[in-house]
């Protein structure tokens, strides 16, 4: 597992080769970020990378989940689930539209199986709302916009 995420590090870094003639660029699962754009002298980054993030190890999501002063979305998933890849960028986008006030936590369930169990994860996708490292809200399944943002402003409070 560490080799895979220091391979996952690695290839974020490095320029990604260019296509032949006449082959499309379809973005890559380790690119989910844009690059950061100069604008006026400054660096910076979208607001669905500052806002999500790939839960590392059990510490990480202790330190970045259940000790964070702010509400975090948890989003259970797997790579070879349907309905994860429909939901979790629908889910980015509307995390990163809350400018902040939520974060998104990504939790692949075949790499942390302990905290799946944890926290009762029977299928996926499986969504939690937590505050003050408590589950205050829960959603198993697919869900669309308009669900997404109702369950977020529940979360947040507004």
């Amino acid at each position: 597992m560490a080799q895979r995420f220091a391979l996952r590090r690695l290839l974020s870094l490095t320029p990604r080769t260019l296509p032949r003639q006449g082959q499309r660029v379809l973005p890559g699962p380790l690119a989910p970020c844009a690059p950061p754009v100069p604008r006026a002298g400054a660096f910076g980054t979208s607001a669905s990378c500052r806002s999500t993030f790939n839960v590392q190890d059990g510490s990480d999501f202790q330190d970045r989940v259940v000790n964070n002063p702010k509400p975090v979305v948890v989003d259970f998933h797997a790579q070879w689930c349907g309905p994860c890849k429909i939901l979790g960028p629908r889910l980015e986008k509307m995390v990163a539209k809350q400018e902040g006030k939520v974060l998104m936590a990504k939790v692949d369930i075949d790499d942390h199986t302990d905290l799946a169990i944890e926290y009762e994860v029977s299928a996926v996708p499986t969504v939690l709302a937590m505050k003050n490292g408590d589950v205050v809200d829960k959603f198993v399944g697919i869900k669309d916009e308009d669900q997404l943002e109702a369950f977020l402003k529940k979360l947040i409070g507004a």
